[in-house]
């Protein structure tokens, strides 16, 4: 097992959803969680999250349950399956918790507070982000800026290929990176230099995953990429754990164990994403084992 360094402080990783478009439903699809895009992660007791697809609602639970005082969440874009759960996470609820939410991906110049603002309301929404009583501190920037959420906490950003826009993130701390990089479409044939720049020696990367190969053709203009494609960036960019994240709505659980045995031929070192999956990164001195990943 990967152990912390004694003064570096723990790195963890948790998802909370993985899949793409749609929670999943029916029995079919149920073996990998049901949930949309969210993925948390903790640092040095500092609390990062990206997206808010429906899984943000069970994390958002725990936290509340903890009594956690706040967290920092980055949206990739708003499409739905990226927000849907967002009016849902507890902590924007409790007096005295900070929330800072992020967006880089603005369209027509509007700002991550007037996204979120026009998402919750009449008549979608019976209420607006008045209600909430968290204190909340809305972000805008613009792919490739750096971020610095906490000192010692290093996020890079990189335009995304997918329509209406998307940011994929870079976090390092003390020599450990791990990579956020989900709803993105490549060019067959073609390496994706500012994905690749994310996953430059990276512990652990997430990619999009939505399709194979094969389907790539059908889905063009979709905004989404393979998994062939996410073991290519992984091996070209020396990243040593690949997550398959964001799945086609349509895939079921059968599926989704083909592809995660089809991958783990030719790259060992994969997982299907799926909800309680989790990691914990060693500081590079104390690596015996680079990445450390089980369920919960």
């Amino acid at each position: 097992m990967a152990v912390d360094g004694a003064d570096g402080g723990a790195f963890t990783i948790k998802v909370w959803g993985a899949r793409g478009t749609l929670p999943g439903c029916g029995e079919g699809q149920t073996a990998f969680g049901t949930e949309t895009c969210c993925v948390e992660m903790q640092i040095d007791g500092h609390r990062l999250i990206f997206d808010a697809g429906t899984g943000i609602v069970a994390l958002g639970r725990e936290m509340a349950a903890e009594g956690a005082g706040g967290a920092d969440l980055f949206f990739s874009h708003v499409h739905y399956d990226h927000i849907m759960g967002l009016p849902f996470f507890l902590p924007l609820y409790k007096p005295g918790c900070r929330i800072s939410v992020s967006a880089g991906h603005m369209l027509d110049g509007r700002s991550c507070a007037d996204i979120v603002t026009d998402y919750m309301r009449a008549p979608f929404l019976p209420i607006t982000p008045k209600v909430f009583s968290a204190d909340v501190d809305y972000r805008s920037f613009q792919p490739g800026d750096g971020l610095t959420p906490q000192a010692g906490i290093e996020i890079a950003t990189a335009r995304l290929r997918h329509p209406n826009g998307a940011v994929g993130y870079r976090v390092s701390h003390r020599g450990r990176v791990a990579a956020y990089v989900t709803d993105t479409e490549h060019e067959p044939g073609e390496t994706d230099a500012a994905v690749l720049g994310l996953f430059e020696g990276a512990d652990i990367v997430f990619y999009d995953t939505t399709y194979t190969d094969e389907e790539m053709e059908k889905y063009r203009g979709y905004g989404h990429s393979s998994w062939q494609e996410g073991v290519r960036l992984a091996e070209a960019a020396g990243a040593r754990q690949l997550v398959l994240f964001h799945h086609a709505h349509y895939r079921d659980d059968a599926a989704l164990a083909r592809i995660e045995a089809e991958a783990r031929a030719v790259f060992p070192n994969v997982v299907v994403g799926r909800t309680g999956l989790a990691f914990r990164l060693a500081e590079p001195v104390d690596r015996r084992e680079d990445v450390d990943g089980g369920h919960d």
